[in-house]
């Protein structure tokens, strides 16, 4: 219903509204900063240790800062809270695109792929998780990802030179490889779902023309300052508008993939990533359900 009425709303009615309510949650983050009532580190580890997150796990987080109230230290904090708990034997990894549209107009505008200095565009938690010191971050151009943690080579390391980011060599089906944890804070599988096209790379002959007829030549500065010219697919956007990921929710419910928490005010999802992707293929298998065609086909 929601997509349905974006679709009817004039372009500068929707963009007074996205400004109007920015507006609107910047005033009551100023206003719980005045009072004193923001989060602290301390009370996000024990929101992360609530929830199941522990000492040696490997978690992909997606966020969204403005969902969680105002939190003490701001991104840093949240940051520094998920590496605590994890610990030195666990693994945070965060997508961080620079890409905020679709990805076809990104790739026809790109020039080059600074992996060390294009910035996210995927949140100020992504973008401090991004520099900091120990981060590793993958050279894929249009779905980069960092990981802090010993086996962050292994997650990043080949993500390089594929032809599309989502994988068996990819950051996000090697979390499910793992038995990793997704963590989606204040935001859902409508915007932050992209564990979902793991599938689309997973099984044999995907029957939906996802990616773009043709690929595309393009060139990454890697860290040392080298330029190197890679393929890759992209989305085609044709597709990307027929998503239905949120109404795949009930599914993951019932089969205890996913579950609801909280994480400061903000709704929160935590997935088991290995299960995610095993209902994701057995019930295209069986039933033909996808991102696409939720409820089958």
């Amino acid at each position: 219903m929601k997509n349905f009425i974006r679709k009817l709303t004039p372009k500068f009615l929707l963009e007074w509204y996205r400004l109007r309510k920015k507006k609107m949650t910047r005033s009551a983050l100023e206003a719980q900063a005045k009072e004193n009532k923001g989060w602290t580190k301390s009370q996000l580890i024990n929101q992360l240790e609530e929830i199941g997150i522990q000492s040696g796990d490997t978690v992909l987080v997606h966020s969204a800062l403005s969902k969680m109230g105002f939190v003490k230290g701001g991104p840093d904090t949240v940051v520094n809270a998920i590496l605590e708990v994890v610990g030195t034997e666990g693994n945070v990894l965060m997508p961080n695109s620079p890409n905020a549209s679709l990805q076809l107009d990104y790739i026809h505008n790109l020039e080059v792929f600074d992996v060390k200095n294009d910035k996210s565009k995927l949140g100020v938690i992504s973008e401090k998780f991004r520099i900091h010191p120990e981060a590793k971050r993958s050279w894929h151009p249009t779905e980069p990802v960092s990981c802090i943690g010993p086996d962050a080579d292994y997650f990043v390391g080949e993500h390089f030179g594929e032809i599309t980011p989502y994988n068996k060599k990819s950051p996000f089906y090697k979390v499910s490889e793992k038995k990793g944890k997704i963590l989606m804070i204040g935001v859902t599988l409508d915007n932050a779902g992209t564990n979902l096209h793991t599938l689309e790379d997973a099984v044999d002959h995907f029957k939906f023309p996802v990616y773009y007829p043709t690929g595309f030549e393009v060139n990454i500065k890697i860290p040392n300052g080298e330029i190197k010219s890679v393929k890759t697919k992209v989305h085609n956007p044709v597709w990307s508008k027929k998503r239905k990921c949120d109404k795949l929710i009930p599914l993951f419910e019932k089969e205890r993939v996913l579950r609801h928490v909280q994480l400061g005010n903000a709704p929160t999802l935590l997935l088991d990533a290995e299960r995610m992707l095993k209902v994701m293929i057995k019930q295209y298998d069986q039933n033909g359900v996808t991102m696409y065609t939720p409820f089958g086909s």
